[in-house]
């Protein structure tokens, strides 16, 4: 279970990467101009965990996964590395950026080759993990729990090593079965677990009593599936449609170990288990998956994902602004960010969280970033939502900004030149970078050459004010939301930037019904939202953010804003919880592109949908949910305490129109978080399928306090996958937790 794995043979023999690697290497750990610390670092010899310690002698050392890691960036790429630029070339830098909320590890290695082979090496490592089937990635978890229980490192196992490493893996099993299973794996009679013994011991362990209940019940023989067997059970439990040969012939060729067993058309328990574990087995529909929704529908047909005061890594008053917060938002494929322009030093435009102790970033560093990231994971527009706060002169340094760095991508005009009608598609706008902001006169007379050529003039200010009483700082934080009527001077310039995305003040939804424009661009706190919203949002786009008043940067519920048919719903993406759980549910699907398609009965304007009676819809066609939530494998441990096994129960959530909200939970099971059993079937009436989401969320049952969370995941009801299915588990980052994984069986049928 070493590097010889086979995933890995190839691959490192003959590669100088990798093997340059293995011996290791010195290199500085950056994390401010003034704190550069060399550290040895090594590939270890399972070719998947990354060793590093100080080169003082007798320093404890630190690991870190190669799974763990997202990417790596090459050169200056960080703000951290930004800073020491004068100092290291860029052929020595390079980022590792990890999943989730974790930060960067900005390295410095002694020359360009060494950091080229640290570079292409863990690019290597990380496509290899990538490419595993479900055989090798099973057999990589195997390998490293092999590697946390052989406390000694001598490749083998005793028993006490064996009861240490069941406490780790969430197993309460008493001493007497354990050692049954040790002596059963232990084929040498040595007393320990070797290599092949262990794979053996774990194969045992984890075997699935679920899922052979479910194969013994399709199985004319016990033994195997025969092709007509499994076209049963894809067509009775699974409801596969199309043609249901050919998906059999597939699943077999595909998950299917034995040689023999494909020859005879035939499924073991082995290959029904992988399917059951993979993409095809899961419970999100890979049909999905890719970009499968009409593009070409107008702007404000689409939910969008966007996110709130994207600059700041923290909360919102003493927090840290990093140009790290935009490249996040974008790899998430975020397609609305948030920019807070102020004057800067020096004639320089800076963004920042203004009156509040946030630190500083440049606004010419924040346009680069999103020059550099904006269509590395989705080609759909990405709008600049601009809080505008600086001064004529400044004003003009953004513009010109804006026109240097994006070039060709800022969009400076209606696409063909013309006064429109209506708002371009995600199509029409692909690898188009938006301005959302204030803007001299209307659309219509910028195109007919109407707006006067003067430099500068004045447009009325309803931004968000955050007003702090310094005198209370410490006990109390105020924070209002103030609709400014004041006038602000704004420049031509940076006016002619905005084109299909301008920022008006809101007056009613009478008003608006009136005389608002398709291009005109609303925002509101989050405690606004009502239902005529859907009205006016079949027509323009509307953004929506949190109330000043969360500080912490906490997020509210999405969802209520969805039901009303708004589109730029902003979140802080660096806040992890239940708000950014759901945005990562709903955007998801469609190639995780940042845009959604609003049922049709939210693009229709004549249809007035109303979300607080979806039953007088056209086309209201309600359905029942049914889950039966049957076992839970190998739930991450949350307890840090040595003795502490998980008592997991399951809570299944609808979030939807107010009608479907709702939540059942099934029972607990006692000390069990390595394969707990329920067999618990949960009901829900769902009234608005189009909009509901489901959550599925692990708790750690506790008697007298709060319980602890687990694992969870979300998805859109409409991208569901019927019959047995796995439900692989993300942790509160929204990162996956492999193996964590819930086993059900889901039911949608129409309401009688």
């Amino acid at each position: 279970l070493v590097c010889n794995q086979s995933l890995f043979k190839k691959s490192i023999r003959g590669d100088d990467n990798l093997q340059s690697m293995l011996v290791g290497t010195i290199m500085r750990k950056i994390k401010s101009r003034t704190w550069k610390k060399q550290r040895y670092f090594k590939l270890q010899d399972d070719c998947m965990t990354i060793w590093y310690k100080s080169k003082k002698a007798g320093n404890t050392h630190s690991t870190f996964s190669v799974s763990d890691v997202e990417a790596i960036r090459e050169g200056h790429q960080s703000e951290v590395l930004l800073s020491i630029a004068d100092e290291f070339p860029a052929d020595r830098c390079f980022t590792l950026v990890f999943h989730g909320r974790r930060g960067n590890l900005d390295l410095v290695a002694e020359s360009a080759e060494e950091a080229q082979s640290w570079i292409r090496g863990m690019r290597k490592l990380i496509e290899n993990l990538e490419n595993m089937g479900e055989r090798e990635k099973l057999d990589q978890w195997i390998s490293d729990w092999f590697k946390k229980a052989d406390k000694n490192n001598d490749g083998r196992m005793n028993f006490k090593e064996v009861r240490d490493l069941l406490k780790m893996m969430n197993v309460d099993m008493n001493e007497h079965h354990a050692h049954r299973l040790f002596t059963m794996a232990d084929k040498s009679q040595s007393g320990m677990l070797e290599d092949d013994e262990f794979v053996l011991f774990y194969k045992m362990l984890t075997q699935r009593e679920d899922v052979l209940r479910v194969f013994q019940e399709y199985s004319g023989d016990g033994q195997k599936l025969s092709q007509r067997d499994l076209e049963d059970f894809l067509r009775e439990e699974q409801l596969e449609g199309g043609d249901i040969q050919q998906l059999a012939k597939q699943l077999t060729e595909c998950y299917e170990p034995s040689d023999t067993a494909k020859l005879l058309k035939a499924m073991t328990f082995d290959g029904f288990l992988m399917y059951l574990g993979s993409a095809e087995g899961s419970i999100f529909n890979p049909k999905w998956r890719g970009v499968f929704q009409d593009m070409s529908q107008p702007l404000c047909h689409y939910f969008i994902s966007s996110s709130h005061n994207t600059y700041l890594m923290e909360d919102q008053l003493r927090g840290h602004s990093s140009v790290e917060g935009y490249i996040r938002a974008l790899s998430r494929g975020c397609r609305c960010v948030e920019v807070d322009c102020w004057d800067g030093a020096n004639g320089e435009p800076i963004v920042y969280h203004g009156h509040t102790f946030t630190s500083k970033i440049l606004f010419k560093d924040v346009v680069n970033a999103v020059n550099n990231y904006a269509f590395k994971v989705s080609k759909y527009p990405v709008i600049l939502s601009i809080e505008n706060h600086c001064g004529v002169e400044q004003q003009r340094v953004m513009a010109q900004h804006l026109n240097r760095i994006l070039g060709d991508k800022l969009l400076k005009s209606t696409l063909d030149g013309k006064a429109p009608i209506g708002l371009p598609s995600p199509e029409d706008l692909k690898g188009k970078i938006l301005l959302k902001a204030k803007k001299i006169g209307s659309l219509e007379d910028s195109i007919n050459g109407m707006v006067e050529d003067s430099q500068t003039a004045e447009v009325s200010e309803e931004d968000e004010v955050a007003e702090i009483d310094d005198d209370n700082l410490h006990r109390e934080i105020l924070c209002h939301l103030l609709p400014q009527r004041s006038k602000q001077r704004l420049s031509k310039e940076l006016s002619d930037c905005v084109v299909y995305c301008k920022s008006v003040h809101f007056s009613s939804f009478k008003h608006s019904r009136i005389h608002s424009k398709f291009y005109e661009v609303a925002s509101f706190t989050e405690s606004k939202a009502r239902a005529d919203f859907v009205y006016h949002n079949s027509r323009q786009l509307t953004r929506v953010y949190p109330s000043g008043f969360r500080t912490d940067s906490s997020n509210f519920n999405p969802q209520e804003m969805w039901n009303a048919g708004c589109q730029i719903v902003a979140l802080n993406f660096q806040t992890a919880g239940e708000g950014m759980d759901l945005n990562d549910g709903l955007f998801h699907q469609n190639g995780s592109c940042g845009y959604v398609l609003k049922p049709s009965f939210m693009r229709e304007a004549e249809k007035r949908f109303d979300p607080e009676a979806p039953q007088k819809r056209d086309g209201y066609l309600p359905v029942v949910l049914t889950v039966q939530v049957i076992s839970g494998q190998q739930l991450p441990k949350v307890n840090i305490k040595e003795d502490s096994i998980v008592d997991p129960l399951v809570r299944v959530e609808i979030h939807g129109v107010p009608m479907d909200q709702a939540k059942q939970e099934t029972r607990h099971i006692e000390n069990n978080g390595f394969n707990p059993v329920w067999y618990d079937t949960l009901r829900f009436t769902i009234h608005t399928p189009e909009l509901a989401l489901v959550r599925f969320v692990v708790e750690d049952y506790e008697k007298t306090s709060k319980n602890d969370f687990v694992g969870q995941y979300v998805l859109p009801l409409r991208c569901m996958q019927q019959g047995y299915r796995h439900i692989h588990l993300l942790s509160k980052d929204g990162t996956s937790i492999p193996p964590s994984s819930l086993f059900v069986h889901i039911r949608i049928t129409d309401l009688e």
